[in-house]
């Protein structure tokens, strides 16, 4: 990882974070503020938090946050994509709405975010004439595929609104590439986890939520019979994979789509208990609950592992933690974060 920060260090550029107040986004901006970047980042707050960009700044101090300009907008709005692209070299990509559940609940306000607003982005920064365009990408591409591991180029139907939009983007970059000459590249993340994600909520993502519950004594929920597996990745590995994506200069790397995850499955039984001991090393008077299971939520699929050869392959991308070593890493700020009011 420290390779890929001194690339970075070594020019200084103007990059542009979308929803820099946002998990990953926050993690993006801290990363490139360390590195000397000049960055611009923008937020709607619909999702994110203030308190991200607070902690930020506390972490890089006022010097680098003094190469910070913040605007808060909405990517709906195209007058503000303009606005935040000009003089950009490199956009990083972040905002959106996320979930599966929220986007069934309310399809049109995932569209206008993850559609529409990708769109305006993309637009936005071929006016702006911005080199290169990485986005988040999803895994839930890949839909109803029973293929195992995931494989960038076999996809399935898509489950959910959510995943409809995400496919979205990629065919618009891979048009937006092919007419107006933007380099562009997606990364498709499998089930992200680390500090600054959200616990409270009620699409907030598992780790996060079942870290909170534990500490409050509730027995965590399984959609089905836990027995589901996902390809949970930590929140640096992304980080290290947005950043190779945005500088490399390998010309058969530019215009794909990417996995990012660490390519191990992990069954949402093995996950709770790994919680649970990562919780018994921070807390060693907390009783944990055994997990209640309900039925299978709609949207979600059964399985997701990554074959992430590609991306090793093209962009260098080697992924440092895998789950046991993130949650290490990422829980004591869980369990301080579930500690204050929602």
């Amino acid at each position: 990882m420290q390779e890929v920060l001194d690339l970075v260090a070594s020019q200084r550029r103007r990059w542009l974070v979308t929803g820099s107040a946002g998990f990953i986004g926050s993690h993006l901006l801290e990363a490139l503020l360390r590195a000397g970047q000049q960055v611009v980042s923008l937020d709607n707050f619909a999702t994110g938090h203030r308190a991200n960009l607070d902690d930020v700044r506390a972490r890089v101090g006022e010097e680098a946050w003094a190469r910070h300009e913040f605007i808060e907008g909405d990517i709906a709005d195209p007058e503000t994509c303009r606005r935040v692209c000009e003089g950009v070299d490199i956009v990083l990509h972040e905002a959106a709405l996320g979930s599966v559940p929220r986007s069934i609940k309310d399809p049109l306000a995932t569209h206008r975010a993850n559609a529409t607003g990708f769109v305006n982005m993309l637009f936005a920064a071929c006016e702006a004439n911005v080199k290169r365009f990485v986005y988040a990408a999803s895994s839930s591409t890949y839909g109803d595929s029973p293929t195992l591991p995931k494989v960038e180029d076999k996809i399935g139907r898509p489950l959910s609104p959510y995943a409809v939009t995400k496919y979205l983007n990629e065919l618009y970059a891979d048009v937006f590439s092919r007419c107006y000459g933007i380099e562009t590249i997606g990364l498709r993340y499998f089930n992200v986890f680390g500090p600054r994600q959200d616990p409270n909520g009620a699409y907030a993502a598992v780790i996060p939520r079942w870290v909170s519950e534990m500490l409050r004594g509730k027995r965590c929920v399984i959609y089905g019979d836990g027995e589901t597996s996902r390809d949970f990745c930590y929140v640096a590995n992304v980080v290290q994979a947005n950043l190779r994506a945005a500088l490399t200069d390998n010309p058969e790397a530019v215009n794909q789509v990417y996995n990012i995850a660490v390519g191990d499955r992990t069954t949402l039984n093995q996950l709770h208990e790994s919680i649970a001991q990562a919780l018994g090393s921070q807390r060693t008077d907390l009783r944990i609950e055994t997990p209640e299971y309900a039925d299978f939520r709609p949207g979600d699929v059964r399985h997701s592992l990554a074959d992430i050869g590609k991306a090793r392959r093209l962009l260098g991308y080697a992924p440092t933690h895998n789950v046991g070593a993130g949650l290490r890493e990422a829980i004591g700020w869980y369990v301080q974060r579930a500690s204050q009011p929602a």
